[in-house]
């Protein structure tokens, strides 16, 4: 009688996303086990400049590990599992790491400029691959219709979000948005390993 095999077997597919989405799972639970201290003084940004401080450095890019609660979480991470690996597949692991540093840092720093809220979770992240995965069959010459209707939908529901008071940070979004329209523009119709 032969080995009985499992029919799939678990691939780690897509390094970079299921890193990220690993890591935030393990803040997050890190800071239900701390009382909720851990999160807002590792994993958020906060308004003005801390030079002076070694943490606030760190905190410009781990905020986006840093999540509000649960739901907040899987709120980013669905979108980020979903559309994330076809990201990751297309521009490659080295370009997307890139690609959410610059983001999660330039959207860190922005907010310590111009806002008087703290900032904390993946949204803006989740955003940049929204705007990024209109790009994925994009020739270059060519401007994706898909493309163009995700910014229109997307700046339409945040035009009106930013006038709710709610907990969310419509700035954050639109500023992952901006950033994946850039990269999507930039690196053209690029393939991973190009």
């Amino acid at each position: 009688m032969g080995k009985t095999r499992l029919p799939l077997r678990p691939t780690y597919n897509s390094p970079v996303i299921l890193t990220f989405a690993l890591a935030a799972c393990l803040v997050m639970a890190a800071d239900g086990l701390s009382g909720g201290r851990l999160a807002p003084r590792f994993f958020a940004t906060y308004p003005g400049f801390g030079f002076a401080d070694p943490i606030w450095y760190f905190r410009l890019i781990s905020h986006a590990l840093g999540h509000k609660n649960w739901a907040h979480l899987t709120a980013n991470f669905s979108v980020i599992l979903l559309i994330g690996p076809m990201i990751e597949e297309k521009y490659g692991s080295s370009s997307l790491i890139k690609m959410m540093l610059i983001t999660a840092l330039v959207t860190g720093l922005l907010n310590a400029a111009f806002f008087t809220t703290g900032l904390l979770g993946a949204s803006g992240l989740a955003f940049m691959m929204i705007l990024l995965a209109s790009f994925t069959n994009h020739k270059e010459g060519e401007l994706p219709l898909t493309f163009v209707l995700v910014v229109i939908l997307f700046l339409a529901k945040e035009a009106v979000q930013a006038f709710t008071q709610d907990d969310i940070s419509q700035f954050a979004h639109i500023i992952g948005g901006v950033f994946g329209g850039l990269f999507g523009f930039l690196r053209g119709g690029s393939r991973a390993g190009k």
